[in-house]
């Protein structure tokens, strides 16, 4: 699945970053690394931009790049 793919309040942990040359070094950069737990916070009207906390903090990311990130979903601990 797609980080793009995850529903409002799901988490999901990262599995791969894709995208090619500066794109994937500007993720990697923002903290999207393989293993790190992400939750869906928010998604705009138009389902984009979209933005999901992580290590502590939240990060708005555009659809496009989103969808080249692919997660695990994970269960919500209550």
């Amino acid at each position: 699945m797609k980080l793009d793919e995850l529903k409002l309040g799901q988490t999901g942990k990262i599995l791969k970053v894709g995208g090619e040359g500066e794109l994937r070094c500007r993720l990697l950069d923002m903290g999207l690394i393989p293993k790190t737990e992400v939750k869906m916070v928010k998604i705009a009207p138009m389902g984009d931009p979209m933005e999901i906390r992580l290590r502590g903090y939240e990060l708005t990311l555009r659809k496009e790049d989103a969808a080249k990130i692919d997660v695990e979903p994970t269960e919500e601990q209550a």
